[in-house]
């Protein structure tokens, strides 16, 4: 996966925005949101890693079987992955990664937001 493929398939996504919301701390930091909450994150000048949000019970698993799986560098690491994107990862197992974090946002949103998301 290459940045430009990561951008496309999360813009994709139903209800989804993106920005760079750290100008000052993390400026090259790109944010993927959801009903105003994040999803994934990569710093676009390196893509040399993207964090996603895990269910918290998978967290450690994935961690002990994937090397490139670890801990995130900001988020809590109860709930998040960062995954270094060294190519040891297949594809379809990081698209899997990125729905399952946009779908576990989209879960706690309000009923409202979830229901104008399905439309």
């Amino acid at each position: 996966m290459n940045i430009e493929d990561y951008r496309n398939y999360c813009i994709k996504k139903r209800g989804v925005t993106e920005s760079f919301p750290f100008p000052k701390n993390l400026p090259n930091v790109l944010v993927f949101k959801v009903g105003g909450k994040m999803f994934t994150a990569t710093d676009v000048s390196t893509f040399a890693s993207i964090s996603v949000k895990c269910s918290p019970d998978r967290v450690d698993d994935l961690r002990a079987k994937y090397s490139a799986v670890t801990l995130p560098g900001y988020m809590n690491k109860n709930h998040w992955n960062r995954i270094i994107m060294d190519n040891s990862i297949p594809d379809p197992l990081l698209y899997k990664w990125i729905d399952e974090s946009y779908n576990l946002v989209v879960a706690k949103l309000p009923k409202r937001v979830r229901l104008e998301l399905e439309i």
